[in-house]
């Protein structure tokens, strides 16, 4: 499953948004165990005037002082729940997305050790926990939540994982990086029912 993520990652070419608007980064962490590997997510801290309470990916804005947003994703990465920047093996960028506060996000993906301690930084953050890839792909979603942006609807799964939902953009840029890393076919153009599977394009009841 990695190694697939590497090679298709490799080959693709990310969606970039030419728009002038704040940017942030976001790191899509793995671990890098073979058999089972895991999204690292955090929840953000109660206390925070904007996303306060949501299931995120580790990242956040870009500082004047970063090189590139790959740095600034390494940064808020080590800075949100302590992982060194060194420890990220970068695998390559799915494409940029837009918040509903006006930021445009960019995707990195790396594998970080299995072993690594995770520290959430609590000014921001109440929770950092970790999520089993397949569970994304076999799991039933908890709704489909309908996003317009344009006038054009996108149509985003919901996880329930225990205590943690997982929606908005942070499901969007997850949908993206199981479609391109994995193929999973996961379409956000049209609606899906609970019970229902993807086939062919088309959902279809589940047997």
């Amino acid at each position: 499953m990695l190694k697939q993520i590497r090679n298709q990652l490799i080959e693709h070419t990310p969606r970039d948004l030419a728009v002038p608007l704040p940017e942030a980064a976001v790191l899509i962490a793995l671990t890098d165990n073979t058999h089972n590997p895991e999204i690292i997510l955090t929840r953000r801290s109660a206390r925070l005037n904007t996303h306060s309470g949501e299931v995120a990916f580790p990242g956040g804005k870009r500082d004047p002082e970063d090189r590139d947003l790959q740095m600034t994703a390494l940064r808020e990465t080590h800075e949100e729940i302590g992982v060194p920047s060194d420890s990220v093996d970068v695998l390559g960028r799915t494409g940029q997305v837009i918040s509903r506060f006006g930021i445009k996000v960019t995707p990195f993906v790396g594998l970080v050790p299995e072993s690594i301690k995770l520290h959430a930084n609590l000014d921001e953050l109440d929770r950092v926990f970790r999520v089993p890839l397949a569970f994304f792909l076999e799991a039933e979603r908890l709704r489909t939540d309908e996003l317009r942006y344009k006038q054009q609807s996108f149509f985003v799964p919901a996880w329930q994982y225990g205590d943690y939902q997982i929606w908005g953009l942070t499901a969007i840029m997850l949908v993206e990086f199981l479609n391109v890393g994995l193929n999973a076919g996961i379409p956000l153009d049209v609606p899906q029912q609970r019970g229902q599977r993807v086939e062919g394009g088309i959902w279809r009841k589940q047997a």
